[in-house]
């Protein structure tokens, strides 16, 4: 999933302008962020005259869509290999997809960027809405296997679970998982989420002293 800084000149040369032009993004979001570079930019950084990017897209918008669309397809794989890989257990696949998108933060910071930090409609672009509502199925899906151990009368939304998640999750790979001002802490991103999500789990009565 990974890509190499210089990835997008080679793909150029090997005839993949389009993948070209979007490796370009990704490298000028994490040096400017996802409103500070012009198309032509990307085009330069690519090695291709300023024109070339419009055989394949009407701007930078639509670069930037089709980065943060790759980049929720890698997400939705990874999310999806933690919750397999975690279950038969309930808690255990739920917190694993929480690290999931600690580690994909950190592993692809350029996509995730891109994906949430960039101000891109995501309804406007149905690939990806789909690619954005795969990945975020996953964490839904393991709210509701987890929420089931709770009396019907007493359970909350599978949706409401996940998205508290979603923001909690976000909130430490903004403040915490970054370098940057602001970001030291004494512990680790991964504990403060781990002891955030127990937290709110024994809120809603779905954690206690016999679950592992």
């Amino acid at each position: 999933m990974s890509r190499d800084p210089q990835s997008a000149r080679k793909g150029y040369h090997h005839g993949n302008l389009r993948q070209a032009l979007v490796d370009a993004s990704l490298e000028l979001v994490l040096e400017k962020g996802p409103q500070g570079f012009t198309i032509a930019e990307a085009a330069r950084k690519a090695g291709v005259s300023p024109g070339a990017p419009y055989r394949h897209f009407k701007g930078r918008d639509e670069v930037l869509e089709e980065a943060a669309r790759q980049g929720f397809e890698m997400f939705a794989d990874l999310m999806e290999h933690a919750y397999k890989t975690s279950q038969p257990a309930p808690l255990a696949s739920f917190e694993a997809t929480g690290r999931a998108y600690l580690a994909f933060a950190r592993k692809f910071p350029g996509h995730y960027i891109a994906m949430f930090e960039s101000g891109l409609p995501l309804a406007h672009n149905a690939a990806l809405k789909a690619a954005s509502d795969r990945a975020f199925a996953v964490l839904t899906r393991a709210a509701e296997a987890l929420i089931a151990r709770l009396p019907r009368d007493r359970r909350p939304p599978a949706t409401m679970v996940s998205h508290h998640i979603w923001a909690m999750s976000h909130g430490v790979v903004e403040l915490f998982a970054r370098p940057g001002p602001g970001s030291a802490t004494p512990f680790p991103a991964e504990d403060l989420l781990e002891s955030g999500v127990g937290i709110y789990l024994r809120g809603l009565g779905l954690i206690d002293q016999d679950m592992q």
